[in-house]
Parts: structure tokens; sequence; C-alpha cells
């Protein structure tokens, strides 16, 4: 394990941390039983956050269940691992959600290409939000549900077989406000990759149009205010802004934006927070911590681990003030 900084030493600064650690299974109600029965299977990624002591964490690949039994069990061995992070936030993502429409041309309409977010059933590879200060719920927004066409500017093509119920969201989009000491706002996405279709494009337009949602809130372009107090960019993009197949120049303006700050945590690699096999398309950066710029940056860093995934956990340290 690399690159991993002592938790923070100011008792003001706030650990932040995101993570597209393998917390998904085949079928639902496994991953549960493997964080009860088989502590194995995810113990590399269990030490690898227990060791980052973030104060709050978002992972991007974590299987939902009505219940909540399995980030019930998750909270559960962090806290024996010596990270108490009891509230919690996990609504139902788009993942395996059927649409009813055949999106993908294969002749059918209930396959994993043809649900609202890619997914073999309701709920796999959603999003977990943890943290060791309480959540607002209810200043909560989930704009998981805002159908992709009524995106101002949407790159939805015309005819889209599921124009009429297609979301945007590939798993969720939600702006979750923090009661730290100082509190702030996180904005908590993880996009689809834009790729795994063929000349049409649709992955690339839709996983730019999930970063754009941000970029448009934070303009006052959207129904929907933008966050008065601190706000925190949060999540798996799924984009680059220099390398790979998406559009890029949509991620790069997000982290132009200016009441952003880029950080750009580093690691062995650089900026890159995932090594996927050579030579096609290596490593790059796709996960992200991005502060407000009201926001003092006092410390990030990339744990590059390959116990546990190819994604690596990306953490950053903020403190109020510029």
């Amino acid at each position: 394990m690399a690159l991993l900084a002592a938790a923070p030493a100011w008792a003001q600064d706030i650990r932040i941390a995101t993570y597209h650690a393998a917390f998904d299974r085949k079928g639902p109600g496994l991953l549960l039983r493997d964080l009860l029965e088989r502590p194995a299977e995810d113990a590399a990624a269990v030490a690898i956050i227990a060791a980052a002591r973030p104060d709050v964490l978002l992972l991007t690949d974590f299987d939902w269940d009505a219940d909540g039994a399995a980030m019930a069990a998750l909270v559960d061995r962090l806290a024996q691992a010596g990270l108490d992070l009891p509230y919690h936030y996990a609504p139902q993502p788009n993942t395996g959600l059927p649409t009813g429409v055949d999106i993908d041309g294969d002749g059918r309409s209930d396959g994993a290409r043809d649900a609202q977010g890619y997914g073999r059933f309701t709920g796999q590879g959603g999003m977990a939000l943890l943290s060791r200060w309480p959540l607002d719920l209810q200043g909560t927004t989930d704009l998981t549900a805002l159908l992709w066409r009524d995106l101002p500017g949407s790159r939805i093509a015309p005819g889209d077989p599921a124009a009429a119920v297609q979301r945007l969201s590939s798993s969720g989009h939600w702006i979750v406000p923090v009661q730290a000491p100082h509190p702030f706002v996180l904005l908590c996405y993880h996009a689809t990759p834009p790729v795994f279709d063929g000349p049409e494009d649709r992955n690339g337009r839709r996983n730019a149009d999930e970063t754009a949602l941000w970029r448009l809130l934070l303009d006052g372009a959207l129904p929907w205010p933008a966050p008065a107090a601190p706000v925190v960019v949060i999540g798996n993009a799924n984009l680059d802004p220099e390398r790979g197949e998406g559009l890029r120049t949509e991620m790069a303006a997000l982290l132009a934006h200016p009441r952003l700050r880029d950080p750009a945590p580093a690691g062995p690699m650089g900026t890159a927070t995932v090594d996927w096999p050579q030579p096609r398309p290596g490593p790059m950066r796709v996960s992200y911590v991005l502060p407000d710029a009201a926001l003092t940056v006092a410390g990030s860093g990339i744990v590059w681990d390959d116990a546990a995934s190819a994604h690596k956990l990306v953490w950053l340290d903020i403190r109020p003030g510029p």
C-alpha cells in the first residue's frame, strides 16, 4: 500500500474519499453473504478503507438491497477494523432497474444492458455513502429519476428507443448535506463507461451528460438551486480529461469550473486512479474528489494497492477557508 497519509493532523480537517472497490456480486444477497460469512472475500478492500481513515466515504460499486443489510454489514466490518462510519445513505440506484425497452437491439427487453443502468439485477453495483457525521437526509436531493431527455442541452439522440423512460443517471446523482463541524454538501455520482457500444456512441454521450449535470447545477441552469454551502463533487466519472474514448471536454469543463478547484492528487502513475490492462486503455483518471474553491486543500492522495481492485481509493483533506 502506498501514498497513504496519516489521518488529518488538525481537528478541523476532514478527510473525504471515494473508492470504486468491487463490492458487487453476480446475484442479489451474495454481497451480504460474503460480508457476513466469507470475510476473506473483501478483506483487502476493508483494510484499505480502514487504513485510509476517511471521515466520509463514497463507494461506487456496491450492491444495493432494500433493507440496507449489506451496508450495515460493511459498517460493522469497518468498525471492527477501527473505523466508525455510523451514518449512511444508499437509496435505490438505477443499476439493473428494468426499462421494459430493448435498448441494445438484441430482441429482448430484460437484459442487463436494457436496464436504466447496467446491472444483472436491481441494485447491482450501486452507490453507498458512509459518514462519521450525520447526513441531512431531509435536506438531501436525489436526482436519480431525472430523465436524460430533460437535461438542458441533453446529448440523447433523436429517436432513441428509450427516450420516454431513460433516466440520465446510470447509478445515481445525489446532493447530500453533511453535518460536519464545518458543513458542506456532497455531489455524488457514478457515470456509465463511455464504451461498450457502437458508432452511435450512446454510452459516450450519456457518460458526458452525467458529468454535465453537475456543471449545469453549479451554473444555476437547473430547476434545483446550487447549494450555498461549500460543495464537493465526488465519485467515479468514468471519464479522463485527456485520455480515452469519452467526450473529454466535458470533464475538462468541470475541472475548470470557477466554483471548484482540482487538487490533482497523484500516485505512482501520476493522477491516474485506475490501471486497466495494456495496451488499452491503460492508466486513466476516472475517480474524483473536487472541493469547492472556498475550501482549503490540506492534503490529497491516491492509495495505489493492487490487492483489492484495479481502481484506487482517492482521498482529500479539506478545511474551511480558501
